[in-house]
C-alpha cells in the first residue's frame, strides 16, 4: 500500500565566533525559562501576532520563489522551514543586520512580536487529529562560548530550541554527523546528510536547526484502478509519459488570468494542496509572475465548491539548493559580511569574534500519489565566525507544468511550495 502524505523540513543555523564554549549557566537559565512551556503540552492558541508572523512568512515564501523560479526544472521547498531558521537567527541580530532581516522576512519590527514566529511551530505540532504535523527546533553551540542567557531562553521558550553543547573547534565533523542524525530523526529519515562535508568546520560556533514533519491523506483518495499512463506536455513542446490519477468530486475551484486553481484537502480539512494550472504548457512563467501572497489570498477567496473532473500526475521529486544568492538579492546583505554582521544579541561582549552567515542549505522531497502526498524538506542556515441540475463538471487536467503548495486552510500559512515542470525530471 502506498504511504499517505508525509512532509518534513529542517533548518540549521551555524555560527562563526570565538574559541570559548557554551556557558552552562546560560543553558540552565534558558531551561528554567522553558519549563513554563514543557514539551508535550497542547498547541498554543492562535493569536493576532501569530497571524502577522504567518502572513509575513507567506510574503517571504513568494518573494523567495520569485528569486528561485529562474532555476531550471522542478522546484520544491518549505518556506516555513527557511523562514523559521532565519527568524531564529534574527532573534540574535542587532542594528542594520536585524533591520535587513526584518524586511526580508517581513517580521514585525518589535522584537517581542517577532518571536511569535516561534509560536507557529508549537501551534502546528498537533495531537488527536487525522494527520501528523510536528515541528522541532534545536540550538547547537560551541561549548564554553559566552552565549547570552536571554537569547538562549527566548529560543527555548518561544521556538522550543533546546541548547546543546557542541565541540566544533576540535570535533566539527563529529558534530556535523550528530546534527544530521537529529535531522533524520525529526524528518522520519526523509532528509539525510543535510550538512555535507566542509559545511561545518573549526570556525563554526553555532547551529540552529528546525524540522517540520507532515503525514496525512487526501480527504477523498484517488482509486488506483483509475490511474492511467498519459502524456505530460512539457513547455518545450515534447511530452513524457506519466501515471495520471483521476477522480470526480466536489473541490474548491477558481479560474484566473490564464490559469485554473483547485484545492485538494487532506483528512481533517486543516490542510490542503492547492494546484495552480496554466491554461497552456508554456504558460507557467506567466502564472509564476502572478504568484504573490496577496494574489494567492485573492485566488483562495474566489474559490467556490464545484464538481470537478480532476486529473493529477503521480510523481516524486527531490531537491537540494543553497539560496544564499537569492537571500542577498532580497536584501539580507550584512548578515553574510564578516565585517558588518551584527549578531551581538547572541553573545556576551566577552566574545572577540564577529558572527556572520556563511551558508543556507535546503533539501526537500515530495511524493504525490493516490492516497496522499509524501513531502519532506530541510534547510540549513550556516553562520561562520505556505440542487438544481448541476452543470457539467469543471475539467482540471494537470498534464502540463504547474505550481503547487501545501497550506493551512484556516490561517493561510504556506508550509511547502513548488512547481512541477517535468515528472521525469
Amino acid at each position: 500500500m502506498r504511504q499517505p502524505l508525509f512532509g518534513a523540513a529542517v533548518a540549521a543555523l551555524v555560527g562563526l565566533a570565538g574559541c570559548n564554549g557554551l556557558d552552562s549557566r546560560a543553558v540552565e537559565t534558558a531551561q528554567k525559562t522553558a519549563d513554563r512551556n514543557p514539551e508535550g503540552g497542547p498547541p498554543v492558541a492562535w493569536s493576532a501576532d501569530m497571524q502577522i508572523a504567518a502572513d509575513g512568512g507567506n510574503q517571504f515564501a513568494c518573494d523567495l520563489y520569485a528569486k528561485l523560479r529562474d532555476k531550471d526544472g522542478n522546484l520544491f521547498f518549505s518556506p516555513y522551514s527557511i523562514h523559521t531558521a532565519l527568524a531564529m537567527t534574527a532573534a540574535g541580530a542587532r542594528g542594520t543586520t536585524r533591520d535587513q532581516m526584518v524586511r526580508v522576512l517581513h517580521l514585525p519590527a518589535d522584537e517581542a512580536k517577532a518571536l511569535a514566529t516561534g509560536d507557529l511551530g508549537r501551534f502546528y505540532t498537533t495531537w488527536s487529529v487525522p494527520y501528523t504535523l510536528t515541528t522541532a527546533n534545536a540550538l547547537w553551540g560551541q561549548k564554553g562560548y559566552p552565549w547570552r542567557p536571554e537569547f538562549l531562553a527566548a529560543l527555548k521558550e518561544r521556538f522550543g530550541a533546546g541548547a546543546q553543547e557542541a565541540d566544533f573547534a576540535t570535533q566539527h565533523d563529529v558534530e556535523r554527523v550528530r546534527i544530521n542524525r537529529w535531522v533524520e530523526e525529526k524528518t522520519q529519515d526523509r532528509i539525510k546528510d543535510l550538512l555535507q562535508a566542509g559545511q561545518i568546520n573549526e570556525l563554526t560556533r553555532l547551529v540552529l536547526t528546525n524540522a517540520i514533519y507532515f503525514k496525512g491523506a487526501w480527504t477523498e483518495e484517488f482509486k488506483p484502478a483509475m490511474t492511467q499512463e498519459a502524456p505530460f506536455r512539457l513547455a518545450a513542446g515534447s511530452t513524457v509519459p506519466v501515471p495520471l490519477m483521476h477522480r470526480k468530486g466536489k473541490y474548491a475551484y477558481a479560474e484566473g488570468d490564464g490559469f485554473q486553481a483547485v484545492a485538494m484537502p487532506y483528512k481533517g480539512d486543516d490542510l490542503a494542496m492547492i494546484v495552480v494550472l496554466p491554461r497552456e504548457p508554456g504558460g507557467l512563467l506567466a502564472v509564476e509572475k502572478q504568484l504573490t501572497a496577496e494574489n494567492l489570498a485573492r485566488w483562495v477567496a474566489k474559490m467556490t465548491q464545484e464538481e470537478v473532473q480532476l486529473s493529477l500526475p503521480r510523481f516524486r521529486s527531490s531537491h537540494r539548493f543553497e539560496p544564499d544568492h537569492e537571500l542577498r538579492a532580497l536584501g539580507m546583505i550584512d548578515a553574510y559580511d564578516p565585517a558588518k554582521a551584527d549578531f551581538s544579541g547572541m553573545v556576551e561582549t566577552a566574545a572577540r569574534e564577529r558572527l556572520s552567515v556563511s551558508k543556507v542549505v535546503h533539501q526537500s522531497f515530495v511524493d504525490v500519489n493516490e492516497e496522499g502526498t509524501e513531502a519532506a524538506a530541510a534547510t540549513a542556515v550556516v553562520l561562520n565566525a505556505p440542487s438544481p441540475v448541476p452543470p457539467p463538471p469543471k475539467v482540471f487536467r494537470a498534464d502540463r507544468p504547474f505550481v503547487y503548495l501545501i497550506r493551512d486552510t484556516r490561517h493561510g500559512t504556506i508550509l511547502f511550495l513548488g512547481r512541477l515542470t517535468n515528472p521525469k525530471g
